[in-house]
């Protein structure tokens, strides 16, 4: 019974940012789920070798360039691909970017408005799009990547426009499960750590940094991507059929200091 809601067989899902890191893990854990993913990513090549490589392991997945800043181009990815498969039943906004050790300010209005297009805006652009058909199908789930970055101020680096825009993402979260929880779509976010990712791996050079980042986690060490797709699985699937709006930290203790 309890195994079983953890099954997406016959689900059709929607990763953005899907083409390595959180995003490729959340699709390899979605399509071992038995959902057939599609992959979303503005990084054409990065895209195919992914999607590529996804096949290869012998899940059912498929694939489509996007930039969650291009509203029209959102609209129109999520037209195709419900044309392809029928509907969207599961959507999980990973696509985010940091521009960081940019003190407040200094910060150019390029540098913030870059984070919060991609971070914030993207991911409404794709929550609206998506969250529509779900709607009229009353059903859906839909599962946001915030960041620890959303409760806690990080240090030493100065970046208020990241952590500004994840606070973000968490409140719209609420919001949207709200709006959304009495018409079949639940809403739920992750909250990751630091995450062991090629972006990430420069810290093992910076002795101050390292120090903050993970001498200030209880467990003493960074996340890994897989961790956080068990996370997004979990919140996708009907084993927490019962949450909406909530916002659930993978963080390995580090809110706790």
């Amino acid at each position: 019974m309890y195994l079983d809601k953890f099954k997406l067989t016959g689900k059709v899902a929607v990763v953005t940012g899907a083409a390595r890191g959180i995003g490729l893990s959340a699709v390899e854990a979605l399509a071992e789920a038995g959902a057939t993913v599609v992959l979303t990513d503005m990084n054409p090549d990065l895209l195919a070798a992914s999607t590529a490589g996804m096949r290869e392991k012998g899940f059912s997945v498929d694939s489509e360039q996007l930039d969650v800043t291009d509203v029209a181009r959102v609209q129109s990815v999520h037209d195709a691909i419900v044309a392809r498969h029928g509907r969207v039943d599961i959507l999980v906004n990973n696509a985010g970017i940091a521009i960081s050790n940019h003190p407040a300010e200094t910060m150019a209005d390029d540098v913030w408005n870059k984070v919060v297009d991609v971070n914030l805006n993207g991911l409404f652009w794709c929550c609206r799009a998506f969250g529509r058909s779900m709607l009229e199908r009353q059903s859906g789930s839909i599962v946001n990547v915030g960041s620890m970055s959303g409760f806690i101020v990080n240090r030493p680096q100065e970046q208020a426009n990241y952590n500004a825009s994840k606070a973000a993402v968490h409140h719209l979260t609420r919001s949207l499960a709200a709006e959304w929880g009495a018409r079949g779509v639940r809403v739920n976010a992750v909250a990751p750590t630091y995450i062991d990712t090629d972006m990430n791996k420069y810290v093992y050079d910076d002795a101050d940094m390292y120090k903050h980042w993970v001498g200030g986690t209880p467990m003493n060490r960074m996340g890994r991507p897989e961790e956080v797709a068990s996370v997004i699985l979990f919140l996708a699937s009907d084993a927490s059929s019962l949450m909406t709006g909530s916002i659930v930290l993978a963080d390995g203790g580090y809110v706790c200091w």
